[in-house]
């Protein structure tokens, strides 16, 4: 699906454009341009990415192939931009979504494969606002990329809930029930960081202001971002350090049970230690055993052996085995 939207002084005057109008858009430089392709077409991505904007191929294929990582590249007249959308599915479990950007002087060029929430937003702004929306690009990229960093801090809380509910589990339950959580939770963790450290990067350089695309009115926004970027990182470092603890408690917790049951076979071991040598013995039945000649063989034996069971338990029981 293709929308577009055309902006003049920052107003909302045209959307919804044909490829030539597109065209004739881009030849006007009073006119600023944002064209958003949701989940497009073969067709439509060859009509806008290569015969309208024109953009490099290899640009073209990163939109293609989906990239794990964030990034930045610089053409001649525009920004190719990779970033990482993160939301939590109906299953609570992480989702990310690829949103690549063409970032010009009098045009935005956005490209996603699946919906977006910070997309839907800046659309439905720019079809219900009656006044000034955006003027320029960069302003419109922000925009974009501040509604995608934003959504980054409910996923943060969800995950600080999940680590949470864990350490108040973990010494409730048994040490089994909490294994696939836990991992699930450390990919989590693990997907999350990969995005926003390298994202944190990519925003820094846009902020730096070593491109003449983004204007120097706009670098104290990108740095908010950036910095907001740094203080979810930090967060994300404590979010790790956190679960470390309860896979500490996990483990000390599956030691500590692991002991109690050697304790218990080791007691059951001791206790019947003495009947089993005095029943070893008498089982070997030889002729001349002088023992079994005893009249009292069987009293002593069985005295011995019951005081050398009850010595057992007691000494067990002393050294808390049972």
């Amino acid at each position: 699906m293709i929308r577009s939207f055309v902006f003049s002084e920052g107003k909302l005057v045209a959307s919804d454009l044909e490829a030539e109008a597109m065209k004739l858009v881009r030849a006007d430089k009073g006119l600023q341009l944002w064209v958003d392709l949701d989940n497009p077409t073969d067709e439509e991505i060859k009509l806008v990415l290569e015969s309208v904007f024109q953009f490099h191929p290899l640009a073209i294929e990163d939109c293609i192939a989906p990239s794990s990582l964030p990034k930045v590249e610089d053409y001649d007249d525009h920004l190719f931009i990779v970033t990482h959308a993160v939301d939590l599915s109906r299953t609570e479990r992480l989702t990310t979504t690829e949103l690549d950007l063409f970032l010009g002087k009098e045009f935005l060029v956005t490209f996603h494969r699946k919906p977006l929430k910070s997309i839907e937003w800046l659309v439905e702004r720019c079809t219900k606002a009656t006044g000034v929306i955006a003027r320029g690009p960069d302003r419109l990229a922000h925009q974009v990329l501040d509604q995608l960093i934003e959504r980054y801090t409910p996923v943060l809380d969800e995950l600080r809930s999940k680590i949470e509910r864990i350490e108040a589990r973990v010494l409730k339950e048994h040490a089994e029930n909490l294994t696939a959580d836990l991992l699930a939770i450390r990919s989590e963790l693990a997907a999350l960081r990969q995005i926003v450290r390298p994202q944190r990067d990519v925003i820094s350089r846009l902020a730096h202001g070593d491109t003449k695309i983004i204007r120097a009115l706009m670098l104290p926004y990108f740095r908010d971002l950036r910095d907001s970027l740094i203080r979810q990182e930090e967060a994300l470092t404590t979010l790790g350090d956190a679960l470390l603890v309860s896979f500490d408690l996990f483990l000390n917790k599956s030691a500590s049970q692991a002991n109690e049951g050697i304790k218990v076979l080791t007691a059951l071991t001791a206790i019947t230690m003495p009947p089993i040598l005095f029943g070893t013995w008498y089982g070997m039945n030889f002729e001349h055993m002088p023992e079994v000649a005893s009249p009292y063989g069987y009293w002593v034996s069985l005295g011995v052996m019951l005081i050398s069971t009850l010595g057992m338990f007691l000494w067990c029981r002393r050294r808390g085995w049972i």
